[in-house]
């Protein structure tokens, strides 16, 4: 009993000390990036055509495990969400004071790790949105080998048609490129895989990976406004 209680203690005081939640942190920003690569590889296929698009939706849409990667998924926002907040709120009670002057050292905080909190907020508010309008928007069906399914694709080429909701979704990529730039390699700094001879080459990968997503997912809504304009493919 008493071996039992001293483990679920270190389990308690480990989950909740700073070094804990930010390992925490890490793993779940490990799976949400390789979920946000996942996704831009299935989102290429809307330039292969309706048809394949549509498909990939309805794959999707109607596996029977939907639910349970969907609760995943929510899970996972949530777990990230709140504890980068958590940690974010720790580090503003522990430096109280306020400088007059900021010294340039050439270490610590960059934009990108300062904004880190409220590019965040602005992501997660970006997706409700995203996940609202796609998940339970419109619904228009087509029919392809004689199985009906939504159509997804018109909807894509319909949202996009509106050259305010392009400009809404570049700009969130762009707070998107500066969310990843600086969470790649603060995933690597959380798993302790840091050293003097690599740690300048996972600053640039991050920085890759971040801009690389970011124009790829662009791409999307830039491609769809500018082929189509409006329905009627």
């Amino acid at each position: 009993m008493s071996k039992s209680f001293a483990k679920s203690s270190l389990y308690f005081n480990y989950f909740f000390s700073s070094i804990g939640k930010k390992q925490v942190l890490a793993v779940t920003a490990t799976f949400l990036c390789l979920f946000t690569i996942v996704h831009f590889i299935g989102n290429l296929l809307m330039f292969a055509g309706p048809q394949y698009f549509n498909w990939y939706g309805h794959t999707l849409a109607s596996g029977p495990l939907l639910p349970l990667a969907e609760g995943l998924l929510l899970l996972l926002f949530l777990s990230h969400a709140s504890l980068g907040l958590w940690l974010a709120c720790e580090n503003y009670r522990a430096r109280p004071e306020r400088y007059y002057k900021k010294v340039r050292s050439g270490r610590g905080a960059t934009f990108a790790s300062a904004t880190m909190p409220f590019t965040g907020i602005l992501l997660l508010f970006f997706l409700v949105l995203h996940l609202l309008h796609f998940r339970f928007g419109p619904v228009y069906t087509i029919v392809y080998d004689g199985v009906e399914m939504r159509d997804f694709y018109r909807l894509m080429i319909e949202f996009y048609a509106n050259p305010l909701n392009v400009v809404l979704y570049l700009l969130s990529m762009c707070l998107l490129s500066f969310h990843l730039g600086h969470g790649v390699q603060s995933i690597f700094q959380s798993y302790g895989w840091i050293h003097s001879k690599y740690t300048p080459w996972v600053k640039r990968m991050g920085l890759l990976i971040a801009v690389f997503l970011a124009i790829g997912f662009s791409s999307f809504p830039l491609w769809a406004y500018l082929k189509h304009g409006v329905v009627g493919y």
